[in-house]
């Protein structure tokens, strides 16, 4: 069974800002940035996203992530687009990879109690698990989650005979804004400068958003630790974490980037989604350009 520790490390990483300025970036030397392929089976074709709520939710905050989902793999809303975002994806070895929202599952009373650990997270994904599917555990602002904080969320596999892929993601609006919700609060390191306004008026979901995309794109771009990354099997960069800090052009280590400003809220975004939603989504590293690319 792979352990839930994969992306413990990058996932903090892509949340937190590097602190530098552009001349001080003169003064490093950049490393080459090149995921390779290690021959592994990709998640492609249809791949079912079964949601796993834990906790308190509001069906707002529900329908956000359930509409962020859906826009992945629905063509229909203006450029740029949360699924010109994910259409990326599409240069990875072995073609495309259709997202659709399967089953969700509330779990509002809390039958684990409010401070899960990992061994807990994967047995709440592991119930019906259907080929070509990845099950999400999200968890709401006041579940405390082993190693929450310093990791914001995490992807893995799991079983022996049917291995499945899982997801989990928590929502850090109390415990901590600074790592795992920037650039919508400020950073607890480094400069703090103004945080950007979140795109749903929800900094904690919003980020989760981020964190989210970045562990969809990895489940489907190195499902099973031979897929497409950088560096140790372990601690991988994977599609998104290789991108740290980046949401559009100009971007530089502590700075997102240049991004798009809702006209009438003032809130920051790059992708469009279904429903006249937007979200603030992070740059992908492009296979064929060996590149990470952004929307904007």
């Amino acid at each position: 069974m792979a352990s839930i520790y994969r992306l413990a490390t990058v996932s903090l990483l892509l949340s937190l800002p590097f602190f530098f300025t552009p001349s001080m970036a003169a003064l490093v030397e950049q490393q080459p940035l090149e995921l390779k392929y290690h021959n592994g089976v990709l998640l492609k074709g249809n791949v079912t996203v079964n949601l796993i709520w834990y906790g308190s939710f509001t069906p707002a905050q529900r329908s956000i992530i359930v509409d962020f989902v859906e826009s992945l793999s629905s063509p229909g809303a203006p450029l740029p687009s949360v699924a010109s975002w994910w259409s990326t994806t599409e240069k990875y070895e072995g073609g495309a990879s259709n997202l659709v929202v399967g089953r969700q599952i509330l779990h509002e009373n809390y039958p684990l109690g409010k401070s899960l650990k990992n061994s807990h997270l994967i047995g709440l994904c592991s119930g019906p698990n259907p080929m070509n599917s990845t099950n999400v555990v999200l968890t709401s602002p006041d579940v405390a989650v082993e190693g929450f904080c310093m990791r914001c969320g995490s992807h893995g596999s799991a079983g022996r005979k049917a291995r499945f892929t899982y997801i989990w993601v928590g929502n850090s609006v109390v415990q901590c804004p600074g790592q795992c919700a920037w650039p919508f609060h400020q950073p607890i390191y480094g400069p703090q400068t103004p945080p950007l306004l979140s795109p749903n008026g929800d900094v904690g979901v919003d980020g989760m958003i981020i964190n989210l995309a970045t562990l969809l794109a990895g489940t489907v771009t190195n499902p099973y630790q031979d897929g497409y990354f950088q560096g140790p099997a372990n601690a991988p960069l994977e599609a998104v974490s290789a991108c740290t800090g980046m949401f559009g052009s100009g971007a530089y280590s502590g700075y997102p980037g240049r991004v798009l400003t809702d006209k009438v809220t003032g809130a920051s975004y790059n992708a469009n989604g279904v429903k006249g939603r937007k979200f603030l989504l992070p740059a992908m590293w492009d296979p064929k350009t060996s590149a990470c690319s952004t929307l904007v």
